[in-house]
């Protein structure tokens, strides 16, 4: 009986001795910058214009709030808020809109977030990363499929992936 406390006491120091190292008071994270945001809205559209396509884009923060909105020459107008949609709901989940259209359409029943403002089960956005660190994300809207949105957001990624590493 002694032995199992001390065994727990020492835990307990070990886990208290570890304890500010984990509890701290400043966070540090990284941020998209707005010349960043810029590049790859320029480039989402240049690309899907060359396609043929008319669409908006929206670059969303770290919190999921709109950094950057373009809509595009000849986009209709709810393209700027699917792509708004769309760059919130890659935020939120951290995966690409396109696997969340999947993971919602597998199992319905599953995602009750479907039902919240702002998230959509639509293919056409991508999150922002810099190593693992989900710092945004970018939703196009406007082509003709969400696979071709995504193909133009995904030019943007590579376009400024340089600067995210």
């Amino acid at each position: 009986m002694l032995r199992l406390g001390i065994g727990i006491a020492a835990a307990a120091l070990v886990v208290a001795g570890t304890a500010p190292a984990q509890a701290q008071g400043v966070l540090t994270h990284h941020d998209l910058s707005a010349a960043t945001a810029i590049i790859m809205a320029e480039t989402a559209i240049d690309t899907c214009t060359k396609n043929g396509y008319r669409v908006s884009v929206t670059v969303v923060d770290r919190q999921g709030e709109t950094l950057l909105q373009v809509r595009g020459d000849n986009a209709n107008p709810h393209t700027v808020e699917n792509s708004r949609r769309k760059a919130y709901t890659a935020r939120t989940f951290a995966i690409p809109s396109s696997e969340f259209q999947e993971r919602v359409k597998a199992d319905p029943g599953r995602w009750p977030q479907t039902t919240l403002p702002g998230i959509i089960a639509l293919a056409g956005a991508l999150p922002i990363k810099t190593g693992s660190e989900v710092i945004g994300a970018i939703g196009v809207s406007g082509s003709p499929g969400g696979d071709k949105d995504e193909a133009c957001a995904k030019a943007a990624m590579d376009k400024v992936a340089d600067q995210l590493k």
